[in-house]
């Protein structure tokens, strides 16, 4: 517990200038306990990958490329290259991405920045604003939201591996870089802080049993005028049309509700949400998500039909994923 208390000792600093310092403490304790060695029997063994990562200072820090870029190659040495590799290596799998730590290039099976380059646009500028990133992973769009300027970008995951790698690129950040990930469900972040400007919940709504639920929570999180930016599945169909999948979607368990866009519009409606606007729709495609050797289970070339790639295995439309803005 030692390293996580003094690696998370810079964001209470940070939280003390932003408007969630009456909360300091609860999140303290939430991350201690969250973090404690009981939590997950996988967790000494990726502390110990992250105690092998090499020490050395890196000599530039990328925030505002497809790749979040920390050092060059040249910063390393002797066998430092190799004892990266594999200390990266055995926190696989990387779900988001890409990454390049000192040269070597870290293929997520998400090529998030296609994502991040769809939606940032369409979103208000980010510059000196108090974010929260839902369901944030390994944090690749919460240092990307620290490039644009964020006052604080809050990531919350549940699943400590996904901490662990967000933790790889803080080893290598400034301690006053205001961007980070904690081992949270939104659940679990302390009720009635209404004070982020921008909320972000991309790839979560479809797993939530209650997805009305979600948005009101959501909502209870935000400033005042504050925006939310929602990227989840979606399906052709008219308004009041929703898939339930029996079973898996695209062998994924614990995929509930996948709306229409326009019942999805009208759930944001019914949430007292304003401004509603749909900026994107896309079919996720090969090249944005696929297996790599950072990466090497089943992918999106196995969760569709080989015959007919515009269904999932199991008989569904595709995956389509929508991005909508909307305001509190």
């Amino acid at each position: 517990m030692g390293m996580f208390e003094q690696i998370y000792q810079s964001l209470y600093d940070q939280i003390r200038n932003t408007d969630l310092h009456p909360w300091i403490e609860e999140i303290a304790q939430g991350i201690r306990a969250n973090l404690c060695y009981s939590s997950n029997g996988h967790l000494p063994g990726w502390i110990q990958s992250l105690e092998a990562l090499p020490q050395v200072t890196p000599s530039c820090l990328r925030l505002d490329q497809d790749a979040v870029t920390i050092g060059s190659p040249g910063d390393l040495q002797g066998d430092q290259p190799q004892a990266l590799a594999n200390a990266l290596m055995s926190l696989h799998p990387w779900r988001k991405g890409p990454w390049n730590f000192f040269g070597l290039e870290l293929d997520a099976e998400w090529r998030s920045n296609l994502k991040w380059d769809r939606l940032k646009q369409a979103t208000s500028p980010l510059r000196d604003r108090l974010v929260l990133d839902i369901g944030s992973g390994n944090g690749y769009y919460s240092y990307r939201m620290a490039g644009e300027q964020a006052q604080l970008t809050l990531g919350i995951d549940p699943y400590l591996l996904y901490v662990v790698q967000s933790l790889v690129a803080r080893r290598y950040l400034p301690d006053t870089l205001p961007a980070w990930v904690v081992p949270f469900s939104i659940e679990q972040l302390p009720s009635a802080i209404p004070v982020f400007n921008t909320v972000f919940s991309m790839g979560v709504l479809y797993h939530r049993r209650s997805p009305l639920d979600h948005l009101l929570e959501i909502q209870s999180l935000l400033a005042p005028e504050g925006e939310l930016v929602l990227e989840t599945l979606v399906v052709d169909g008219p308004e009041g049309y929703t898939l339930l999948p029996k079973g898996r979607y695209a062998k994924m368990r614990n995929t509930w509700f996948i709306p229409s866009c326009l019942t999805l519009e009208r759930w944001l409606e019914h949430c007292g949400y304003r401004g509603i606007n749909l900026v994107d729709v896309s079919l996720t495609m090969s090249d944005e998500q696929r297996s790599t050797d950072w990466m090497c289970f089943d992918s999106l070339k196995t969760f569709l039909d080989p015959q007919d790639p515009t269904k999932t295995i199991e008989g569904y439309p595709g995956p389509k994923r929508a991005i909508f803005v909307a305001s509190r």
